[in-house]
């Protein structure tokens, strides 16, 4: 695709329709990411159609029309807003090297985003579950560790919890040392119980799980209260075959949250694991279609039917529901 043109091209290409300029100048991008022509004829037509551009990147549903609303934002002065589009689209398509584009590096983006903002367009990136840790994402994220990084130094006073959602996207990417270091930078910052939650899966991701429930422990001494958190150390429990500290675990995150459907399942699972009592069995039968992780919801059958001495009956129906 031809870049080096200027707006009348385009738009004599496209019909005069601006929206057919939009998908054609972002298809340049898409192209060549670090190429500065589209941008410019881009912004061209911010200039000449303002309105009309304005309402083909409002509510934007597609790559091409997001991707044109980030560089449209970068131009009004908008750099958070700017920079979680650009988020939403490497999300979508991290094979393309979107971060490269002139304005991601520039000092007029990166002097005004602001951490909070880096951080939602960071975990935006992630949210169609790629994997990340190649070294070619690697080379294609470089932008954005490089924003990462000049973000989190120049923020006089960074929100704990952001420079922790950046560290997420520094392991997802298999920079687990560059990770605990923006942990560390976070606690420097203030001790939040997210951090230590980052911290627990970067050690899980390392497969070192003594770590791992260290960092788990210290988050829910932060927040005693954080149900999710018992279920995690639950969890890593069942992993070390030790059902009854479980048990005791997920107890303790019921005295928060006695209806919180995932955590009673848990619960119900792991009673049926440890003492073969066909009500917990029972119990978790009928939490089952609440879970909305399925994976989730067959582990925990798994574990409820090797109890012992449970209903043939009662097992087999659980089996139904995993198998369905």
């Amino acid at each position: 695709m031809t870049t080096g043109v200027g707006l009348a091209q385009v738009l004599a290409h496209c019909g005069g329709s601006t929206d057919g300029a939009v998908h054609y100048l972002a298809g340049a991008i898409a192209s060549a990411p670090g190429a500065p022509e589209p941008y410019a004829t881009l912004e061209e037509l911010w200039t000449d159609r303002p309105a009309e551009l304005a309402e083909v990147v409002q509510g934007a549903n597609t790559v091409r029309r997001v991707l044109a609303q980030s560089y449209v934002r970068f131009l009004e002065g908008d750099a958070d807003g700017a920079a979680q589009a650009l988020g939403s689209v490497t999300g979508v398509q991290p094979d393309i090297a979107w971060g490269e584009a002139p304005w991601f590096g520039d000092a007029r983006f990166l002097d005004a985003v602001s951490p909070d903002a880096l951080a939602e367009a960071a975990m935006r990136t992630m949210d169609y579950g790629h994997d990340l840790d190649t070294e070619s994402t690697r080379e294609r994220f470089g932008p954005w560790f490089r924003a990462i990084d000049a973000v989190a130094v120049a923020a006089r006073c960074p929100s704990p919890d952001a420079l922790a959602k950046m560290a997420i996207l520094l392991r997802a990417c298999g920079l687990t040392e560059a990770s605990f270091a923006l942990c560390d930078r976070a606690d420097s910052v203030e001790r939040v119980m997210l951090t230590e939650v980052v911290r627990a899966g970067t050690w899980r991701k390392l497969g070192n799980p003594v770590q791992n429930e260290a960092a788990l422990e210290r988050a829910l001494a932060l927040d005693p209260a954080n149900w999710s958190l018992h279920l995690d150390l639950a969890d890593l429990r069942v992993e070390q075959g030790d059902f009854e500290t479980a048990v005791r675990l997920i107890d303790q995150g019921l005295e928060y949250e006695p209806s919180e459907p995932t955590l009673g399942a848990a619960g119900a699972a792991y009673r049926a694991r440890l003492t073969g009592a066909h009500t917990e069995l029972s119990r978790l039968i009928e939490l089952a279609p609440d879970l909305a992780n399925r994976s989730y919801r067959d582990l925990l059958i798994d574990h409820a039917c090797a109890g012992p001495g449970l209903p043939a009956e009662l097992v087999a129906a659980a089996r139904r529901i995993r198998n369905d």
